[in-house]
């Protein structure tokens, strides 16, 4: 909902708990007024009626204080938007009209020619920003920098920043400072979103788990990005971000063409981060992910069973094995294609190895599903093997700068999705592909960053950087138009490419490589930060762990890290006993008994992974399911109380696993106490209200 003041120039959208206002002087700068609690249009008119400071030749009343800062005039913060024409730089603009229809508002503003929309839409408490750039007519208009927007935080002492950092197999994990004077920057210069941060973070004083005001700000780019936080002198702070890591130049915008940039969206809370994350879960299942209403399925995926070795009988026979344990899609990973016997060969050439299914996918396909589950494959279609009938045929296709010599990781050269011959090709193999066998599923990878992002013989190289990202979304757009029945995986060597982009056009994301059941409890911690269980995939893998550190854990505890997301398994379960293959077909019942509940519920981070107990907590209408996990215990100190949240504290809930009905703030002990012992022990409890 957006109320305007009787001038036009006072703006107030407001969410169920929440406001964002801005105003419109008669200078025509654009103020930015209040983001926090719900106010009145009247509230918001009183803070336009406040005067700026006053002007200083060595400050701006400007800074800190203006809703969208550009390069140019009395500005010395960091510019969202940084604009070259054939014989001016910066932006003098003037405002144009505004219009509010259903609940997007949209402020246009021009400067002799170059036309600037700032976007605004509310949805629940997240709004939404971005911007259109236009070019009306000049020879060339150079974008340096167009960022959706800048945020701008309330006056308030103490601020502390809280990101998720990591790398290759450790992803997505929390930290938290002070905020101190000067810039704070975060992003990624590598092509993707990076397993060095996600595009998140927030910021608050005095917040906990589930009390305090917390600011959240999110990027919708799966591309190199940035986020600034900046402390400016006078103790304000604001938030800016977009595509693009540096200002080397985004864009070069002939006569006529725009540019309109990626979401960066923005939550206030005053539940904590608890409620912060319950907000932001809720907006992704409502507006970003496709088809979030429906269950993902257990998955099988044969990697860590097979690598590269892989038949279609022996296949076959993983196929057999993971539905007896109740696997409801099965997935072959990497070396189905081409010459793909180890990663030095074959991507780029999407055809079936015809030694190893010699009649093509369908025959596996029609046997999966004659079991039961549905059907899906690995591809990594951005990449390319100098190995490989595509590179022999187009070595030109790939990103490479000239006269330099060609960055092959993990063998493999970037394709220039930019081009549109490359892009036609991408389309018509995986339209072939996906029309030559019943394929219900594909996971789809990037296994490397950008290094040598050249274009030869293009004017304005630079737009590779994001044509890539807009070339990768219009194909997998394309392919879900073509094939709807078909859901798609976001991977990228685990969580290098997640973020609000992506996931506005995939079903789930991989999280992490790491599949250590112990690792992951951190990892999925900050993770679920900001998205929801809903596309946080997890796999049961075996033990010992020999992927990455040779942890023994038990199947207990494997199945119970991964249940608190969408489960999957990865073992070689044709290495698997008896007991261990009827004990997973247990978990795996359980989990599609509580799968609704975890997937689409709310959750409660009860206790984080620091050592001991962690817990999770999911609540869903009249259930409630707990995962627990017992790291170490030490010293016979027994295991600690737990009490959950949500629940109506007028009502009594049955616990199903030990009998006992508890009032509405239930407090988990007995429970606990005999469902956890030792060391890397969990246990599942449920709850339903009587």
């Amino acid at each position: 909902m957006t109320d305007i003041a009787e001038d036009g120039r006072t703006w107030l959208m407001s969410g169920p708990s929440s406001s964002y206002a801005l105003h419109l002087t008669d200078a025509d700068e654009l103020l930015h007024l209040h983001w926090g609690p719900r106010i009145a249009l009247a509230d918001a008119e009183a803070l336009a009626e406040r005067p700026l400071p006053g002007h200083w030749p060595f400050e701006s009343p400007l800074d800190g204080r203006e809703e969208y800062p550009v390069e140019g005039g009395p500005r010395f913060v960091r510019p969202a938007l940084s604009v070259r024409t054939e014989d001016r730089r910066g932006t003098e603009w003037r405002f144009v009209s505004y219009a509010a229809a259903g609940d997007e508002l949209r402020l246009r503003f021009d400067d002799d020619g170059v036309g600037l929309t700032l976007h605004y839409r509310m949805r629940g408490d997240v709004v939404e920003r971005w911007v259109t750039v236009e070019n009306g007519g000049h020879a060339r208009v150079e974008l340096l920098r167009a960022d959706p927007a800048t945020w701008t935080l309330p006056d308030r002492e103490g601020w502390r920043l809280s990101q998720l950092h990591g790398r290759w197999a450790a992803e997505s994990r929390l930290t938290s400072a002070p905020l101190t004077y000067g810039e704070k920057v975060i992003g990624s210069r590598r092509g993707h979103t990076g397993h060095q941060h996600l595009p998140w973070v927030a910021l608050d004083t005095d917040a906990t788990e589930e009390r305090g005001e917390v600011y959240g700000c999110a990027l919708g780019w799966s591309g190199s990005w940035r986020i600034a936080v900046a402390q400016l002198p006078d103790a304000r702070v604001q938030i800016t971000g977009g595509a693009g890591y540096d200002d080397s130049g985004l864009l070069l915008l002939a006569p006529g063409e725009s540019y309109t940039t990626p979401v960066f969206a923005g939550l206030w809370s005053d539940g904590g981060f608890g409620g912060a994350s319950r907000a932001w879960h809720a907006y992704q299942r409502a507006h970003v992910i496709p088809d979030a209403e429906r269950d993902r399925p257990v998955l099988f995926n044969s990697w860590e069973a097979t690598y590269f070795d892989i038949s279609e009988e022996q296949q076959a026979a993983l196929a057999r094995r993971a539905a007896e344990i109740g696997v409801e899609l099965f997935v072959v990973d990497d070396g189905w294609f081409g010459a793909r016997t180890s990663d030095r060969a074959g991507l780029g050439d999407w055809t079936p190895n015809p030694d190893r299914f010699p009649h093509g996918l369908k025959p596996l396909a029609d046997q999966v599903h004659g079991l039961g589950m549905r059907f899906g494959i690995w591809v990594e279609p951005e990449m390319v093997n100098p190995d490989s009938d595509l590179y022999r045929a187009h070595p030109d296709w790939v990103q490479y700068q000239p006269g330099r010599k060609r960055t092959e990781l993990r063998n493999q050269l970037v394709l220039n999705l930019a081009r549109e011959d490359v892009r036609q090709y991408l389309w018509e193999r995986l339209d072939t592909l996906l029309s030559s066998a019943p394929i219900d599923y594909v996971k789809w990878d990037f296994n490397r960053c950008f290094t040598d992002a050249g274009w030869p013989g293009e004017p304005y190289p630079q737009r590779l950087w994001v044509d890539h990202v807009h070339a990768l979304y219009a194909l997998l757009d394309r392919l879900r138009a073509a094939h709807p029945r078909v859901a798609f995986e976001s991977c990228s060597g685990g969580g290098g490419r997640i973020d609000l982009g992506v996931l506005s056009r995939t079903d789930q994301v991989w999280t992490s490589d790491n599949t250590d059941p112990l690792d992951r409890l951190a990892i999925q911690h900050g993770f679920t930060q900001i998205h929801p269980a809903r596309v946080m995939a997890a796999w049961v893998t075996d033990s010992p762990n020999t992927q990455l550190n040779g942890r023994v854990s038990s199947l207990r505890f494997r199945f119970v890290s991964a249940m608190a997301g969408v489960l999957g398994v990865g073992g070689d379960l044709t290495q698997w006993s008896a007991e261990e293959l009827a004990e997973a077909r247990r978990w795996v019942e359980l989990y599609k008994e509580i799968r609704p509940v975890v997937q689409h519920g709310d959750l409660y981070r009860l206790r984080p992974p620091a050592g001991g107990l962690s817990a999770v907590q999911y609540l869903r209408g009249e259930e409630s399911v707990v995962l627990a996990w017992l790291q170490a215990q030490s010293h016979g100190e027994p295991v600690p109380a737990v009490r959950l949240r949500g629940l109506d504290p007028a009502a009594s809930y049955e616990c199903r696993e030990t009998g006992e009905v508890h009032r509405g703030a239930v407090l988990l002990h007995h429970g606990l106490r005999t469902g956890l012992k030792g060391d890397l022990d969990a246990t599942v409890i449920r709850l339903r209200r009587i």
